[in-house]
């Protein structure tokens, strides 16, 4: 067991976990201001980029770089700074450090030595998209970036298919139709959520089912993404015994909207809309306008 205060008296330095925003220069926190201004090194997923964040911050602090490329190559001259007794922040280019970014090795050797790592609470595409949704919000899991090859894809899907929670994934522009189009097939047509350039100024969230997300990112798309699917229903809604009113029930409770139900439940019974309309609202043939 190991028990570390985060702000007590050490020998060895402190690696602060520092976000940054995804998108909004706003929402830099002046806690975070502070820490980067106060440490002998920032390490930076991309130098270049950090750099214009700190040149509006008026923030001098030296940098280094520490990306996907070199992690390994540089984790040992970072420790050996840390121990030496400098502070060091750690940060990628937007969100949280190691949320589907680099950190966790530095981390993970940093505990291992009993350097402190002190996180800084911040922005995050996941949860900032999450609680806008309209999806149910807990539990969720966060996935992040799926694999990229089609057939390890599926399989990642097929092992999700169950889950109960919201799930949330990263995406990118060039292969969110796909995505969605490949979670259809694996899930079928949950409702789900895209958001789109968080926090900037096309910020935008499509709601619907999964086939209907897809095809409006049929046409090339631009920004980042942050794709959210409602999780799997408490009974299936295939269920040959399963009333009507049960299974548009049972798809409202994963999120969807009563009329979104019921045109799903109608597709996937080979029925008119009117009659599970009817069905769900116990109305008698002679009830419907």
């Amino acid at each position: 067991m190991q028990r570390v205060s985060s702000f007590a008296a050490h020998e060895s330095g402190t690696l602060y976990l520092v976000p940054t925003p995804i998108g909004n220069l706003g929402d830099m926190t002046q806690r975070a201001i502070d820490t980067l201004q106060a440490v002998d090194l920032i390490a930076a997923e991309d130098t270049r980029n950090t750099q214009k964040l700190l040149n509006r911050f008026d923030i001098a602090t030296k940098q280094i770089s520490f990306h996907e490329h070199n992690t390994q190559a540089r984790i040992p001259e970072l420790l050996a700074r840390l121990q030496e007794g400098q502070n060091i922040a750690q940060l990628s280019d937007a969100g949280m450090p190691s949320i589907s970014d680099p950190g966790k090795e530095l981390v993970h050797a940093a505990i291992e030595v009993g350097v402190p790592v002190v996180p800084l609470p911040g922005p995050n595409a996941g949860l900032t998209a999450l609680i806008a949704s309209g999806l149910v919000p807990q539990p969720f899991l966060f996935y992040g970036f799926l694999p990229r090859k089609q057939g390890e894809q599926r399989t990642t899907l097929e092992a999700l298919n169950n889950e109960r929670a919201t799930m949330i994934f990263y995406e990118s522009p060039f292969r969110v139709a796909k995505t969605l189009t490949m979670m259809q097939t694996v899930f079928g047509d949950r409702q789900a959520v895209l958001a789109r350039e968080l926090t900037k100024k096309f910020e935008e969230f499509l709601r619907g089912t999964l086939s209907e997300l897809a095809a409006a990112m049929s046409e090339e798309a631009r920004g980042e993404f942050v794709i959210l699917v409602a999780g799997a229903p408490d009974e299936p809604l295939q269920a040959p015994d399963l009333p009507l009113k049960a299974q548009v029930e049972a798809a409202i409770a994963t999120g969807a909207r009563p009329n979104d139900a019921i045109k799903t439940v109608a597709k996937r019974n080979g029925v008119k809309k009117q009659v599970v309309y009817n069905a769900y609202h116990e109305l008698d043939e002679g009830d419907a306008q």
